[in-house]
């Protein structure tokens, strides 16, 4: 066998070791295929059963043959807590779940879970070390933005979208636009994208190729289509599509800012450019601003969050637009 074989086979066979149940009626071979297949391994239901036989040879697994179905567990007593995780792995893994914590959707930590819990009970145990006892009080992580909840979104639904994206197939949904009524439509998956608290599919829609954005949440059913496989449409890379600007719901069209900035603004983006060419330049007037920038809704928030502290000088069209929503912004308050 290669040594890209063994590999595989030690991967697939660990996950196994971790799928098993610790108590009868234990789990059938058929079931094990089925979650492995789910994971991405492409194993038949007679690799799983030889893959038990040759590991009950070298862990403490019983087989369940006292009615058909058989069932496979780990034995009474026997620890199936693996793999053994470090002190440093363990502190990384709770920052983790810090920062992914208010930013994904509660199923997907629960895939985790055992992951985490086990994190946190090393970390438990380790409470008297001078070296990590107390390092988890020490750090923490806040949002550069406003926090906001996360939506709501089904269980089956996420679990359907995960597997039809994995397998590369098609999907049949019922999907609700914000604001208008639920419609139906078979989805190619091509990704999936978190962009802060909102989980999006991105996908392209019977019998189209231009690939557009599904808010997980506004779907209420997903169904697999075991019969019909994805269409990616030509050079479609997911890379490419955020580079495009299409999370920061942009039709791609590219500016070239220009803009007046105070010296609190001036520090800040100069720490944390807006692009590539981004220059700052002190004048009689204020810093000067350039920037090669992606025209979005997510630019046009920025520059009205930031308040007095800019004015858009260029392009013309974009200094209208702002200064017209800041008047009716004004209004509202008088």
């Amino acid at each position: 066998m290669s040594t890209t074989g063994s590999r595989q086979t030690l991967v697939r066979q660990w996950e196994m070791l971790k799928l098993l149940p610790t108590r009868a009626p234990g789990m059938t071979a058929r079931d094990i295929c089925q979650l492995l297949n789910d994971e991405g391994f492409n194993v038949s239901k007679r690799q799983v059963e030889r893959d038990l036989e040759q590991l009950s040879q070298s862990f403490a697994l019983v087989c369940n043959d006292k009615g058909k179905p058989y069932g496979w567990h780990w034995m009474a007593g026997a620890g199936a807590d693996m793999p053994a995780i470090s002190a440093a792995e363990a502190l990384s893994l709770t920052m983790v779940e810090k920062v992914l914590k208010p930013l994904l959707p509660g199923t997907v930590l629960q895939s985790i879970a055992p992951r985490l819990n086990q994190a946190k009970d090393k970390l438990a145990k380790l409470q008297q070390s001078q070296a990590f006892g107390d390092w988890q009080n020490k750090v923490a992580y806040v949002p550069a933005t406003l926090q906001q909840q996360a939506p709501h979104i089904d269980d089956n639904v996420l679990n359907t979208t995960q597997l039809a994206l994995l397998h590369n197939q098609c999907l049949d949904v019922t999907y609700e636009p914000a604001g208008k009524a639920p419609k139906n439509y078979t989805l190619h998956p091509l990704g999936l994208v978190q962009r802060g608290v909102s989980t999006y599919l991105v996908a392209t829609v019977d019998p189209y190729d231009d690939a557009r954005l599904f808010a997980l949440h506004r779907m209420q059913q997903a169904n697999p289509r075991d019969d019909k496989h994805i269409t990616v449409p030509d050079g479609f890379t997911l890379k490419d599509y955020l580079s495009d600007g299409n999370l920061q719901f942009s039709d791609g069209v590219k500016l070239a800012l220009k803009a007046r900035i105070n010296d609190n603004l001036a520090m800040h983006i100069s720490e944390t450019p807006l692009s590539e060419d981004q220059a700052i330049e002190a004048s009689e007037q204020g810093n000067i601003l350039t920037a090669t920038v992606n025209d979005s809704w997510q630019l046009r928030w920025w520059i009205k969050s930031m308040g007095a502290q800019i004015e858009i000088l260029e392009p013309a069209a974009l200094r209208q637009d702002i200064a017209s929503e800041l008047a009716e912004t004004l209004r509202a308050y008088q």
